[in-house]
């Protein structure tokens, strides 16, 4: 299911699974978001918390979001180190944005909806110096206490720029 935010910091468009609260303090699958159920979903995407000026000056943009896969994009301008390259930190920033939401969602079926990251490590493969990169996250390891993310990071041709992986630890709020 699709839902535009119109005004969320993180894209205006996301899609993601929806949940349900079990009545035992564990988030469950399911749910009808029209009827009020899953909005811990729509809280975690149209917001991330408060997603901090980090997000926005780099100008990332979400564009799906659940606990199997989270995608956006970044754009290159602006991001980039003094060669005019893609700062290896900037692709750091989108993978540890995109990975901690998919942790997110994951956490929120434990009961456990806050992600911090305790890793993060990149390997850059490929030089960019314009347009924009996307990222995708998927699920490694999915627990009660930590989640890892594998991030793939691409430019507009589709070549692999970066290759990441992030581990989050998973809090009650």
């Amino acid at each position: 299911m699709e839902f535009l935010l119109p005004e969320s910091p993180l894209g205006t468009l996301a899609r993601f699974e929806h949940f349900a609260d079990d009545g035992e303090g564990t988030i469950q699958p399911g749910g009808n978001v029209t009827e009020g159920e899953g909005s811990e979903m729509v809280d975690l995407v149209d917001g991330f918390g408060e997603p901090g000026d980090l997000v926005r000056l780099m100008g990332i943009t979400i564009a799906e979001v659940s606990a199997d896969r989270v995608s956006g994009t970044m754009r290159v301008e602006g991001n980039t180190q003094p060669y005019g390259l893609l700062h290896g930190g900037a692709s750091c920033v989108l993978a540890e944005t995109l990975g901690s939401l998919g942790a997110q969602a994951h956490g929120l079926t434990v009961g456990r909806p806050a992600a911090v990251g305790v890793d993060i490590n990149a390997t850059h493969h490929k030089a960019v110096r314009a347009g924009v990169v996307t990222g995708v996250a998927t699920p490694v390891f999915r627990g009660v206490s930590i989640a890892t993310y594998e991030i793939i990071i691409t430019d507009e041709p589709g070549d692999r720029v970066c290759t990441a992986r992030i581990t989050c630890q998973l809090r009650r709020p």
